[in-house]
């Protein structure tokens, strides 16, 4: 998939919609640590992970950018270190320059009021005045993968980040993941509209029937409940 549909698709998308189009196709739910947020609210990324694990120096940056293709996003990988940043203004304005499509961080930025002059989003754990405290031997594989959080991600992997936090998706399977994220999109839609025009969501899913139900059989689910009737939300 081409970067700019990558981006025309999930603008029309919500990270949420694609976590929940993960659970459908049986797609592992890869999120950064919740607290990665965008410097710049209201900041939407996509594109093709470019790896970069960071000890100290922003030449594995600049490296990064060398072989990076136009779209793509530098996802840097710093250990979650909450006592120093590791991409300050000069990494995010060469991001730009190189063609990237955004920068996310596990770990902390600088130089905020720069960033946010740069029409690039960035996401991170947060913000500290420090820069990089040390450094240390780059280890093997600096730009074939970075961890964040749980997740080992590299260039076989989609990034997307909005206000709800960012997630990763293995590049094939993402055709899957948009497709049913679109689905769910969707039927939210219509239930939405519905619930303005009246119709609470408990009476699109007949949740008196489930209760009547249930008292009955206790063993019976919710969403056992949604398959039944044809009112599935929740996967």
């Amino acid at each position: 998939m081409d970067p700019e549909e990558l981006r025309q698709r999930f603008s029309l998308l919500t990270t949420a919609h694609l976590t929940d189009g993960c659970v459908r196709a049986r797609v592992p739910v890869r999120c950064a640590p919740a607290g990665t947020h965008a410097i710049v609210p209201g900041s939407r990324v996509a594109g093709r992970v470019t790896p970069a694990r960071h000890v100290g120096s922003v030449d594995v940056f600049l490296e990064a950018y060398e072989t990076a293709n136009p779209g793509d996003v530098l996802v840097v990988d710093n250990g979650g270190r909450l006592d120093e940043s590791c991409v300050g203004d000069l990494a995010v304005l060469e991001a730009e320059a190189a063609g990237l499509s955004g920068v996310v961080i596990w770990g902390l930025h600088r130089d905020t009021a720069d960033i946010k002059k740069i029409d690039l989003p960035v996401f991170s754990l947060g913000s500290i005045p420090t820069g990089p405290l040390s450094v240390s031997a780059r280890p093997d594989g600096a730009l074939d993968s970075a961890v964040v959080g749980e997740w080992t991600v590299t260039r076989e992997d989609f990034v997307f980040g909005d206000e709800d936090g960012v997630l990763f998706v293995a590049a094939d399977r993402a055709d899957e993941v948009l497709d049913r994220a679109e689905a769910i999109r969707d039927t939210e839609r219509r239930q939405a509209e519905r619930i303005r025009a009246g119709e609470t969501l408990r009476e699109q899913v007949r949740f008196a029937d489930f209760l009547a139900e249930r008292a009955k059989s206790p063993s019976l689910t919710f969403r056992e409940h949604l398959r039944a009737v044809g009112g599935a939300i929740e996967e």
